[in-house]
């Protein structure tokens, strides 16, 4: 009661604010429209705008003001970092909530990976709400670290910031009705609870029998038509611009007035090289509005149209009552975030945090490389005709295209790599139990020469995975790996040249993200230098997703050749 009554006396003049930010131009998402006065905010929470006094009062000289920005679906794992580097980072480009999906350290971990990151989230200036996720492992096609029942996540379900169920990336149990699957999309719905998805290419009836099952949101739109087909039956559609994965150019035009309110942004995957220099969603807003997006509308789709669609109360917008999360900036054009308010408290000031990001006890999420031992004998990839199914990497996506080539034999029957060939081999390495899985595969337009480069960041189920032009660096760096017991390693003629360790779940070191940048220039350097990596792709990142099974057209797991499409293993061998 009190509460209330003080912030209605404050509202209504007859108190000072705690704060007032004195001169602004208030972005309006909900009117579209520009509102020139004073905000008075106190305890965290804004009270109004228009003429005010405050105990602390701030000039902003008419600069522009808007609500915090909101990611609408992203991976934390994917910064490298841990949590509360990570909210360093976004916080001072503009960001203070995400929606993060932790289904990476929950393949590795299982629960207590889950565990990890509700803790590691705990009490920092970065609002972190969680979707629980769905398809660990994302489909029986591979062995992932941990498995997710729908028991597992009738337990976390009902907790605060699980705002539902994370990205349903097994979209043909779905459009099946599977059992399993079906329990869990009942536990969210009877909880009333958000269902988040991941369907690439699906149309037509099986389109339909996806987003009846209540499935509201999808990041997979890769072209004009899904975006479209999905915007028409009532989804939300997050325009995804993260490292490897690019899609706002091709989706952006698809935004209307008409829809836009259906519209938000999120990054997905983003590496830490590109959120320090590029930004986070405030990248997003600016190519929107490079696109010929109506700034407020960019603004607004990355503020209110989240916040509504996740529920969340209070968030997105600068109102009497809702959250003081602010954004100020100079101009609508450059969109060039000066200073971040969360709550209300000055926490990044021109790109820099001004919060301590402390990491927390890790100590259940570490030593989780379990490899049996190899032979080279285990690398051996015999083809019976010389005529070979091929992952075929596309620049800036996380698609794949299936192609057949032919390539060379050893006088063994045995793949060889040949020097003037695009061909080299890839290796996924089974990691959490040891079984000895070894799934063997083709890969062009990688361009690597002369040496391996290894990761156990290898979506979604994080083994190890590694490519190369010759079975000794392969092997070797598949051992520097299980050194680290986690990490990103380049190695070439029998040499380690630069590993990156990553020794929580394999995914997340201790360092900033500055400095984790430092060390992946150096490594990107060594890889396009040295390694003569294909500069139209980022090497770790579009390395990882090869091994993600729900992407199409054609990925690797320890078990063996995966056609999305086909949804089951195939054989190398073409007939």
């Amino acid at each position: 009661m009190l509460k209330i009554k003080r912030s209605i006396d404050i509202a209504a003049g007859r108190k000072l604010a705690e704060l007032v930010l004195k001169n602004c131009k208030v972005i309006n998402v909900f009117s579209g429209g520009i509102v020139e006065g004073d905000i008075a905010i106190d305890r965290g929470k804004i009270i109004g705008i228009g003429e005010y006094e405050g105990k602390k009062e701030i000039d902003l000289e008419g600069k522009y003001v808007a609500p915090g920005l909101i990611d609408a679906h992203v991976h934390i794992e994917s910064s490298l970092v841990s949590p509360c580097q990570f909210a360093r980072a976004v916080v001072a480009r503009g960001t203070t909530t995400v929606i993060a999906d932790p289904h990476e350290i929950a393949n590795v971990c299982g629960l207590s990976g889950l565990g990890y990151m509700l803790n590691a989230t705990n009490n920092m200036p970065l609002d972190v709400f969680f979707m629980i996720p769905s398809c660990v492992p994302a489909t029986s096609y591979e062995t992932s670290g941990a498995v997710l029942s729908a028991k597992e996540i009738e337990l976390m379900i009902t907790h605060e910031r699980v705002l539902g169920l994370g990205e349903v990336m097994n979209y043909p149990a779905v459009i099946n009705a599977e059992k399993e699957i079906v329990s869990k999309i009942k536990i969210a719905k009877t909880n009333k609870k958000i269902i988040d998805g991941h369907g690439p290419a699906i149309s037509g009836k099986e389109l339909n029998a996806y987003v009846v099952a209540e499935i509201k949101t999808d990041h997979e739109c890769s072209n004009e038509k899904e975006m479209i087909d999905r915007l028409e039956r009532g989804m939300y559609i997050a325009i995804r611009e993260g490292t490897a994965a690019k899609n706002l150019e091709a989706l952006i035009k698809v935004v209307t007035l008409q829809n836009e309110r259906r519209c938000m942004f999120c990054t997905d995957d983003r590496h830490p090289e590109d959120i320090i220099s590029s930004g986070h969603i405030d990248n997003n807003v600016r190519l929107a509005i490079k696109h010929g997006i109506d700034p407020i509308v960019a603004i607004r789709m990355a503020t209110l149209n989240p916040a509504e669609c996740y529920k969340l109360d209070r968030l997105g917008a600068i109102a009497p009552g809702y959250a003081a999360d602010i954004i100020v900036f100079d101009n609508l054009e450059n969109f060039s975030i000066e200073q971040v308010f969360k709550a209300g408290k000055l926490v990044g000031m021109e790109g820099k945090a001004d919060f301590d990001g402390k990491a927390i006890n890790g100590e259940k999420v570490e030593n989780t490389v379990n490899i049996r031992n190899m032979g080279k004998t285990d690398l051996e990839m015999p083809l019976e005709t010389g005529i070979a199914n091929v992952i075929k990497v596309l620049p800036h996506s996380l698609l794949t295209e299936k192609i057949v080539r032919r390539v060379d034999l050893d006088d063994r029957g045995l793949f060889q790599s040949h020097k003037d060939s695009d061909i080299l081999k890839l290796v996924v390495v089974e990691r959490h139990n040891a079984t000895g899985n070894i799934g063997l595969a083709l890969v062009e337009n990688f361009h690597l020469k002369n040496g391996a480069i290894a990761s156990t960041v290898a979506h979604d189920s994080h083994n190890v995975i590694v490519i190369g032009d010759n079975d000794e660096d392969i092997m070797l760096a598949i051992n520097e790996v299980k050194r680290t017991q986690g990490g990103i390693t380049i190695c070439s003629k029998g040499k380690v040249l630069r590993t990156l360790e990553l020794p929580i779940a394999g995914l997340i070191l201790k360092l900033t993200m500055e400095e984790v940048v430092d060390v992946l220039k150096e490594m990107l350097n060594i890889a396009y230098s040295k390694l003569n990596v294909n500069r139209e792709i980022d090497p770790f990142m579009t390395l990882s997703f090869l091994a993600l099974p729900v992407i199409p057209e054609i990925k690797l797991t320890d078990m063996g050749l995966f056609d999305v499409g086909k949804f089951k293993l195939i054989d190398i061998n073409v007939d």
